[in-house]
């Protein structure tokens, strides 16, 4: 190279500046040597090395422009050349390189709006908001207007950096501009004050464009689905067919996700039958997967899955739309078999996959499958994982392995709040009250500060175990010490846990004293404690509560003909029960789950499906005669039919969970561990004999119903016959 252009280049500031630049041409000069003289065969002249720069520019060739600047330095072309220098800067910001492009814009004196412009775009585009700010400011104060083209990237680098006041201040200089109707500046304005939040600022931005296009209209649509407006941006879109704007992919992404969002399958079918209608190619893998994503957030779970089939290419994010609707949709089973289909075709699971599949798991007590998913999030690099890590303590302990969850807990090199809180949630599940307050303390400890969810998981731990003053106390210091108010959530909590504890009247008083208006699922849980405890009255204030709010829950109605029929009230049972047939509401039959050997295994209330029927009927008369032999003696008081003694008895003995174990009892060996998973609360006769079981048999029986977990071990239960 030669060296005198070399010293004539070089003109620093500084040491630092001088540094850079000698690295800059230490990195041309590697370039120069790699040519031969196929690369450019004939000499070139300032104009068409211009021409190959702006080629080399629009197809981002970055080799290839490397090494036409190394032939003009070598060949002396681009000495105290400004027009070449500015499309070598331009050239190098729009490829990414912005340390080469400044070092290059630096060295011109005078500098165009078009060189300002590239500079200050390169920065904004390529994750240097600041710069890009501070670049425009510069640009300002040496006397250069800025342009149409200036001010785009400006309020992209401010909405970056969420700097509301500097962006409304360049909105400002755009009106003095006379800019504030250029559509391409006014698009740029909406997408910033989108990044703000301010919808109410973009929506009258918008309301007053004299000219809108397709940038415009889907900025805004989805600028509110961003916001959690799925309402608004559906009215938006509305408003875009009317005016014969064509629909674009990025249209109908951002319309599908609002359609998500509100579970509205007509507009979501709607919208696909427009792409049906218009040829618009599924080939498109964001558009089949918004699509799938939709109809799995509608329940419209066959739907998503004949799209998936027809899908000619699917991805990681198809699967995982697929897995995470069958979870939505509670089919866990269907969940993990899609999984296993996912591995077998080689597709690579991620994130989200292990998180979903996780969450399968935890649903049906697939306790050997999860520990599988563990093994699979080791080898795949996310043991180290916080979010994670955080799935698998909740779906140790949803499977009843409280200990695995504290052993996964203590291992997390970082937690985050969510952390603590699944932790805490699973000693209540399990009845360890006492354990998921000291965990909160030394949370506490910490310095973590506790949020409205944390505190819903202490409430609830304390509640399952009946700890009415521990939790009584923590739910008044969310006010005095952390300022926060208590939510629905947290008086929920404490109706159930004054109820549960046999303190009704003080729950009836505690819901009257309310800041806020009791929703259904508080009346529903002062229901359940009157159920415990008998009694009928305060249930009957209850449950009109609850139908006076027009419940499509059908459990309500349950509960309180359950407590009629502990009463005999025969005639009221056959009431409520009537308003449940006029309403068409209809209670979920009882079921349960088992795994043995990474296969779940359901049982439905007199369950006479499986291919063990035979040996299960049988083992269940066997124990029930051994369990009379003991001194056991049905408690037909769950049955709320009023029908014959024996029939009772023998409803009681089809109940899901009873087959499950009597199954697991073949099919295991002696001393083994079993764990259950039931949809519905367990009754008071299948709570007792599952106790006697454990004693009888030998074996520790771990039970999931609707509200807690049961370890049954030597005749005990770890909920202390409290749930």
């Amino acid at each position: 190279m030669n060296g005198a252009l070399t010293l004539q280049f070089l003109k620093p500031h500084n040491k630092k500046m001088l540094c850079k630049k000698l690295s800059f041409l230490l990195q041309i000069h590697s370039y120069s040597t790699q040519f031969t003289e196929n690369v450019f065969k004939y000499p070139l002249n300032s104009v068409q090395c211009g021409t190959l720069l702006q080629l080399f520019t629009n197809t981002k060739s970055f080799k290839k422009g490397k090494q036409l600047h190394a032939l003009v330095i070598s060949s002396g072309i681009i000495l105290n050349n400004t027009y070449l220098n500015s499309k070598l800067s331009a050239f190098y910001a729009i490829c990414g390189s912005m340390t080469d492009a400044r070092i290059l814009f630096d060295e011109i004196i005078l500098k165009s709006s078009f060189l300002w412009n590239f500079l200050i775009r390169g920065y904004a585009c390529n994750g240097f908001s600041l710069n890009s700010l501070l670049l425009y400011r510069e640009m300002l104060s040496f006397g250069q207007k800025a342009d149409n083209f200036t001010y785009p990237f400006a309020l992209k680098a401010c909405g970056d950096l969420m700097l509301v006041e500097t962006g409304r201040k360049i909105h400002c200089e755009i009106v003095i501009c006379g800019l504030e109707w250029d559509i391409y500046v006014v698009n740029s304005l909406l997408a910033m004050y989108l990044k703000f939040g301010d919808m109410g600022a973009a929506r009258r931005l918008f309301d007053r464009m004299p000219v809108r296009d397709s940038t415009s209209w889907n900025t805004i649509i989805s600028g509110y689905t961003k916001n959690h407006d799925p309402v608004e941006a559906l009215s938006v879109f509305v408003l875009m067919e009317k005016s014969g704007m064509r629909l674009d992919c990025t249209t109908l992404l951002s319309i599908l996700s609002a359609c998500a969002d509100l579970a509205a399958v007509k507009q979501g079918k709607e919208i696909h039958g427009h792409v049906v209608r218009n040829n618009i190619t599924l080939s498109n893998n964001f558009l089949t997967n918004s699509l799938i994503d939709m109809y799995c957030n509608c329940n419209s779970i066959v739907g998503a899955r004949r799209l998936f089939e027809d899908a000619t290419r699917r991805d990681t994010v198809s699967w995982n739309s697929m897995i995470t609707g069958y979870n939505r949709s509670g089919d866990a089973f269907e969940s993990l078999r899609l999984f296993c289909q996912m591995v077998l075709e080689g597709a690579g699971p991620d994130q989200v996959t292990l998180i979903a599949v996780l969450g399968a798991c935890d649903q049906i007590t697939a306790l050997q499958f999860g520990m599988s998913i563990h093994a699979c999030i080791v080898r795949n690099g996310f043991g180290t994982n916080t979010v994670v890590g955080t799935s698998l303590i909740d779906m140790y302990a949803k499977c009843g392995s409280l200990c695995c969850s504290c052993k996964v807990f203590d291992e997390m090199p970082v937690k985050n709040l969510v952390s603590w809180s699944a932790m805490i949630v699973g000693f209540g599940l399990h009845g360890q009250g006492r354990e998921a307050i000291a965990l909160f303390h030394e949370m506490k400890a910490k310095n973590i500060m506790p949020d409205k969810i944390l505190f819903t998981s202490v409430l609830l731990a304390c509640s399952h175990a009946g700890l009415v003053d521990e939790g009584s106390k923590i739910f008044y210091q969310m006010a005095e010490e952390y300022n926060m108010k208590p939510g629905l959530d947290h008086y929920s909590c404490m109706v159930d846990l004054l109820g549960r504890s046999g303190n009704l009247d003080e729950a009836y008083a505690f819901i009257k004293a309310m800041e806020v208006k009791p929703t259904t699922n508080i009346w529903a849980t002062l229901l359940a404690s009157c159920r415990v405890h008998r009694n009928v009255k305060l249930a009957e204030i209850a449950a009109q509560n609850v139908f006076d709010m027009n419940t499509k829950v059908v459990g309500p109605y349950i509960c309180l003909s359950n407590i009629y029929a502990a009463e005999k009230r025969w005639d009221d049972v056959e009431r409520v029960r009537s308003m449940v047939r006029w309403k068409g509401l209809k209670k979920p039959p009882g079921c349960s789950f088992i795994e043995l050997d990474k296969v779940v295994h359901r049982f439905l209330v007199g369950d006479k499906s499986h291919e063990q029927t035979e040996a299960i009927y049988g083992k269940l008369e066997d124990l029930s005669q051994q369990l009379k032999e003991a001194g056991y003696m049905p408690n037909t008081s769950s049955v709320f039919y009023d029908v014959d003694g024996v029939v009772k008895e023998k409803m009681l003995w089809d109940h899901s969970e009873r087959l499950a174990i009597a199954f697991a009892l073949i099919n295991t060996g002696p001393g083994m561990t079993i764990r259950i998973t039931k949809n519905l609360r367990v009754c008071v006769d299948c709570h007792t004999v599952t106790k006697l079981i454990s004693k009888l048999m030998g074996r520790e029986i771990i039970m999931r119903d609707a509200h807690r977990f049961h370890h049954f071990r030597d005749g005990f239960c770890s909920c202390g016959d409290y749930w």
